[in-house]
Protein backbone atom coordinates (compact mmCIF):
# COMPACT_ATOMS: atom_id res chain seq x y z
CA UNK A 1 0.00 0.00 0.00
CA UNK A 2 1.29 3.46 -0.91
CA UNK A 3 0.06 6.39 1.17
CA UNK A 4 1.23 10.00 1.06
CA UNK A 5 0.91 11.90 4.33
CA UNK A 6 2.14 15.20 5.66
CA UNK A 7 3.56 15.15 9.17
CA UNK A 8 5.26 17.39 11.70
CA UNK A 9 8.39 16.24 13.52
CA UNK A 10 7.96 17.15 17.19
CA UNK A 11 9.60 15.84 20.36
CA UNK A 12 11.33 13.02 18.49
CA UNK A 13 8.14 11.75 16.80
CA UNK A 14 6.44 12.22 13.44
CA UNK A 15 2.87 13.43 13.98
CA UNK A 16 0.60 13.16 10.92
CA UNK A 17 -1.35 16.32 10.19
CA UNK A 18 -4.27 14.15 9.02
CA UNK A 19 -5.36 10.80 10.42
CA UNK A 20 -4.05 7.95 8.25
CA UNK A 21 -6.30 5.00 7.43
CA UNK A 22 -4.07 2.49 9.25
CA UNK A 23 -4.71 0.14 12.14
CA UNK A 24 -3.26 1.18 15.49
CA UNK A 25 0.27 -0.17 15.92
CA UNK A 26 0.83 -0.66 12.17
CA UNK A 27 4.51 -0.64 11.23
CA UNK A 28 5.40 1.52 8.21
CA UNK A 29 8.50 2.64 6.30
CA UNK A 30 8.97 6.40 6.09
CA UNK A 31 10.69 8.36 3.36
CA UNK A 32 11.33 11.86 4.65
CA UNK A 33 11.37 14.75 2.22
CA UNK A 34 12.29 17.80 4.25
CA UNK A 35 11.56 21.40 3.48
CA UNK A 36 14.26 23.03 1.44
CA UNK A 37 14.66 26.29 3.30
CA UNK A 38 17.67 28.46 2.67
CA UNK A 39 18.40 30.77 5.59
CA UNK A 40 18.37 34.44 4.63
CA UNK A 41 21.70 36.15 4.07
CA UNK A 42 20.29 39.47 5.30
CA UNK A 43 19.08 39.22 8.89
CA UNK A 44 18.79 42.92 9.80
CA UNK A 45 15.02 43.70 9.96
CA UNK A 46 15.43 47.22 8.57
CA UNK A 47 17.49 45.99 5.62
CA UNK A 48 14.96 43.23 4.91
CA UNK A 49 12.12 45.80 5.01
CA UNK A 50 14.04 48.03 2.57
CA UNK A 51 14.59 45.09 0.19
CA UNK A 52 10.89 44.17 0.38
CA UNK A 53 9.89 47.76 -0.43
CA UNK A 54 12.20 47.68 -3.46
CA UNK A 55 10.74 44.40 -4.69
CA UNK A 56 7.16 45.65 -4.29
CA UNK A 57 8.02 48.91 -6.08
CA UNK A 58 9.63 46.95 -8.92
CA UNK A 59 6.54 44.75 -9.23
CA UNK A 60 4.28 47.82 -9.34
CA UNK A 61 6.46 49.47 -11.98
CA UNK A 62 6.56 46.32 -14.13
CA UNK A 63 3.09 44.70 -14.03
CA UNK A 64 2.35 41.51 -15.94
CA UNK A 65 0.64 42.51 -19.21
CA UNK A 66 -3.03 41.57 -19.51
CA UNK A 67 -2.29 39.72 -22.75
CA UNK A 68 0.55 37.69 -21.24
CA UNK A 69 0.32 33.92 -21.86
CA UNK A 70 -1.49 31.88 -19.19
CA UNK A 71 0.38 28.76 -18.14
CA UNK A 72 -1.31 25.53 -17.10
CA UNK A 73 -0.40 23.71 -13.89
CA UNK A 74 1.51 21.13 -15.92
CA UNK A 75 3.52 23.86 -17.66
CA UNK A 76 4.40 25.49 -14.31
CA UNK A 77 5.70 22.28 -12.71
CA UNK A 78 8.55 20.17 -13.96
CA UNK A 79 7.08 16.66 -14.24
CA UNK A 80 10.13 14.59 -15.22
Amino acid sequence: MMLNLKAVYRDGKFEPTTKPDLPDGAEVDLTVQGPFVIPPVVTDPEERARILREVVESMRNNPIPLDAPRFTREELHDRR
